[in-house]
């Protein structure tokens, strides 16, 4: 693994899910303070700076953090198990969207839906693409057809975040199908 995927990896951990391990503290919308992140990854990484850190920022393909136009605060855009409020508002969603998952859950997620788990939300996707890439991240990907138009008409509630990942708090099984 490079070092920025290691360091991008690290980011996400902290970010997401145990600022505590990097000593660091996220407020309320889930930002920390650039200085201390940078500290923090001193500790590993004798000398890391403030342009490193926009490199590894830049360079995550998905696009997972943001940094405030000050350059003084960095957060995760999604995918939080701790509790923070990313001030989503409400969006309509396109008609279908997408999730990506490991052949061995669809079974399950077919008779149960998708569940948030440890996480704020479920992830989707606008494009059967980018489902797939996530799915192969811990197996042989599935690609789920998520019936967005009729979660909608049935009230449920959908978000996206500034780098385009959808956000609900579940689909049940009636809203979803394996691609064909």
């Amino acid at each position: 693994m490079s070092d920025s995927a290691h360091i991008s990896k690290t980011l996400s951990f902290w970010l997401r899910h145990r600022p505590d391990a990097a000593g660091i503290e996220l407020d309320a919308q889930g930002w920390a303070s650039t200085d201390d992140i940078l500290r923090a990854l001193g500790k590993d990484h004798s000398t890391f700076d403030l342009d490193q850190l926009l490199d590894v920022v830049e360079a995550n393909d998905k696009r997972r953090f943001e940094l405030s136009a000050d350059l003084d605060r960095i957060r995760a855009r999604q995918g939080h198990s701790v509790e923070v409020d990313l001030e989503l508002q409400p969006s309509p969603p396109p008609a279908v969207l997408y999730h990506g998952t490991p052949e061995r859950f669809v079974d399950t997620i077919s008779a149960e839906g998708l569940r948030r788990m440890a996480r704020h939300h479920v992830h989707l996707s606008s494009d059967a693409l980018t489902a797939r890439k996530v799915g192969a991240r811990r197996g042989r990907p599935v690609v789920l057809v998520i019936d967005a138009a009729s979660m909608v008409d049935a009230g449920h509630t959908f978000y996206v975040t500034s780098n385009g990942v959808w956000l609900t708090e579940s689909v049940p099984p009636r809203f979803l199908r394996v691609a064909s």
